[in-house]
């Protein structure tokens, strides 16, 4: 598969490296003409605000969205969790989204640069080592919103750190960060193997 990642702002590198040690084509996105090239799409961790005003200046939120309505197979990490939601709360003002998970999302609900932490989870049914920089956290979701990992946030309850939708994907925590590739896999074989024909 060709697996695009958006290589507007943050740590986009990393996504291209977990997607070619896991056999695949990884493209980098910064251009409408680009992302029509690939089957799928990595949103990276970064500053949602920045990635999102990018986006918009490089003529890429339309295409982006028009290609997640056909069915184009979307995983977001950290801010790519922020991009994907439907809602955010905490939001810059008039902070755009890309939209696509029936979620709300809460920026920063971990904390600052300085509360970032690693973390065991249980990801669909699998342990992962978890790494939460800035992280945001799900507030809600809908009906149609799969719950793979939650974590226990500082507020004392327990909320969402990785969600799927359809053909699209969203983690809070950074998987390409740690070399454990069970999610990105996860995404090429379970999500995109499903929409991709």
């Amino acid at each position: 598969m060709k697996i695009g990642v958006l290589a507007l702002q943050g740590d986009f590198r990393e996504h291209i490296q977990a997607v070619k040690v896991s056999g695949h084509a990884g493209l980098t996105v910064r251009r409408a003409e680009e992302l029509a090239e690939v089957d799928a799409l990595i949103l990276p961790g970064g500053e949602s605000t920045t990635i999102a005003l990018l986006a918009q200046t490089f003529g890429l939120l339309e295409p982006i969205r028009e290609r997640i309505a056909a069915g184009m197979p979307v995983y977001g990490s950290c801010a790519g969790m922020i991009l994907l939601a439907d809602r955010i709360t905490d939001g810059a003002e008039g902070q755009a989204t890309i939209g696509g998970i029936d979620m709300t999302v809460r920026r920063n609900a971990f904390g600052r640069q300085v509360d970032s932490f690693e973390s065991d989870l249980n990801f669909n049914n699998e342990p992962v080592r978890a790494v939460f920089i800035r992280a945001p956290w799900v507030e809600e979701v809908g009906r149609k919103v799969e719950v793979l990992a939650d974590i226990q946030g500082s507020d004392g309850k327990r909320h969402p750190v990785a969600v799927r939708q359809g053909s699209l994907l969203a983690t809070s925590f950074h998987p390409e960060l740690t070399g454990d590739l069970r999610v990105h896999r996860y995404f090429f074989e379970q999500v995109c193997a499903g929409a991709i024909k």
